[in-house]
């Protein structure tokens, strides 16, 4: 017969069993507070950036704007989000995520309130792009700093709630610009649209109070000591460090470094990052931005109804993105997310007299497309580049991104009065064509991947 164990006396516990490593811990309380912290960055952008193209269309007489001012003005922030996140990029690799992460919101919430007294197109310009350079530092920064702190079971749609919080943001800049329009004292509503961005830039400082510097660049610079102990007080202490892989053949040596993005081991990788966000975020930020006065040329009186709806699709996208992202391979939805979005946008092109109904619905679909799309951008050049070099490689992939919606965001007006709505509408499909043909040929798979591993 045998001795049951009594009840005071327990077996040894085997504490190596006991850990798990840092990319496999389950998703808690800590993520959720740096998702919250790094997603309100992405509202901010998507606020600062949606509020543009309503606010233009009041600015319009007070500040006389012309076809080429439109465009300027429209394109502004995404020109400075080029050069801001190019070049922080390396900073970020070089002096850590935490710094910008933390303190470029209270500098982003003084340039949105300045816009309250612009007086000349000129002014709006200036400050339009400064806060581009704000923006795409703290693009480089969060994302980064987001995904390297995530479990990488649920990556995907960690990083997909940046997605969602953009979009969020695009949306309800629109909203509150339409609300603003209508309630405004004064005979300049366009002022206090600009400026309102001023308040979730203030809400989302406070909430990055207390997220840590990434582990994996403490790792990676070599202070192990201090990446430990933040895990054990943020996460607890059964989490074990992750390792630093040495460098591959042909990897650069340096961290930080503009040019070594382009040596043997991640030339491609750039190229694939660069071209996949150039052709998705041209047509997103053409169509977003100029929403309302496409839609009037494309024959819909009601241009701010059929905007408002085109705005609420992209929020409903990305949430269904985020439903997704990790259910799919990274390949399967690169590639079919362009030529959902071609075909959606090809009868916009090439026909004429189309139904006003059938106008709303298909450029209500394409905004559902772009944006649960948009999830990729949030998620795969993060995981296409090692720790030492992932700010740089999401820095240049992100000013990629900006220089083709600045040219976009520029030439549709442009296009549109010299040429017509369908011209514009044709020459996009033939940029989302393009993205579809690139990354079937050359976007490596990436579903599943530990960044540990790189």
């Amino acid at each position: 017969m045998r001795k049951s164990t009594p009840p005071d006396v327990r077996a040894p516990r085997d504490t190596a069993s006991a850990t798990v490593e840092l990319e496999d811990v389950p998703f808690g309380r800590f993520h959720l507070h740096v998702a919250v912290a790094g997603s309100g960055g992405q509202f901010s952008d998507g606020y600062i950036l949606g509020i543009i193209g309503i606010a233009l269309t009041s600015a319009t007489d007070d500040l006389a704007l012309n076809a080429v001012w439109l465009g300027l003005l429209g394109a502004a922030s995404l020109a400075g989000l080029f050069f801001g996140s190019l070049f922080s990029g390396a900073l970020i690799d070089r002096i850590g995520r935490h710094p910008i992460f933390a303190f470029d919101m209270p500098l982003l919430a003084a340039l949105s309130l300045a816009q309250f007294w612009t007086a000349a197109a000129w002014q709006l310009l200036l400050l339009r792009l400064l806060l581009g350079l704000v923006l795409g530092a703290d693009y480089a920064a969060s994302k980064t700093l987001v995904s390297e702190l995530a479990p990488r079971k649920s990556r995907g749609r960690m990083m997909s709630v940046l997605a969602i919080a953009w979009a969020a943001g695009y949306t309800i800049a629109y909203l509150v610009g339409y609300l603003i329009a209508q309630t405004a004292p004064g005979d300049r509503p366009w002022t206090w649209m600009l400026a309102s961005s001023a308040v979730p830039a203030l809400l989302v400082a406070a909430a990055r109070l207390g997220v840590p510097e990434s582990p994996r660049w403490l790792i990676a610079k070599g202070r192990a000591q201090e990446a430990a102990a933040m895990i054990a007080a943020k996460i607890g202490p059964h989490v074990t460090l992750p390792t630093a892989p040495a460098p591959s053949s042909g990897a650069p040596a340096e961290s930080g470094s503009l040019r070594a993005l382009f040596a043997p081991a991640l030339r491609s990788r750039t190229v694939i990052a660069c071209v996949f966000y150039l052709c998705h975020i041209m047509p997103y930020f053409a169509l977003s931005t100029f929403s309302p006065r496409i839609l009037a040329s494309l024959g819909v009186h009601n241009a701010y109804f059929g905007g408002a709806v085109y705005n609420l699709l992209l929020l409903v996208g990305a949430v269904v993105g985020m439903s997704v992202i990790d259910r799919l391979t990274r390949r399967r939805f690169l590639v079919g997310s362009f030529a959902v979005a071609a075909v959606l946008l090809l009868p916009l092109g090439i026909l004429h007299d189309l139904p006003i109904t059938l106008v709303i619905v298909l450029f209500a679909a394409l905004a559902f497309a772009l944006s649960a799309a948009d999830t990729l951008a949030f998620v795969y050049p993060q995981e296409l580049f090692p720790t030492r070099m992932r700010a740089t490689g999401v820095g240049a992939a992100v000013a990629a991104s900006r220089i083709g919606a600045s040219i976009s965001t520029f030439l549709l007006p442009v296009v549109v009065e010299s040429f017509g709505i369908r011209t514009a509408m044709t020459g996009l499909v033939l940029v989302l064509a393009a993205g579809a043909l690139a990354c079937y040929r050359y976007a490596p798979e990436t579903s599943g991947l530990k960044l540990g591993s790189q």
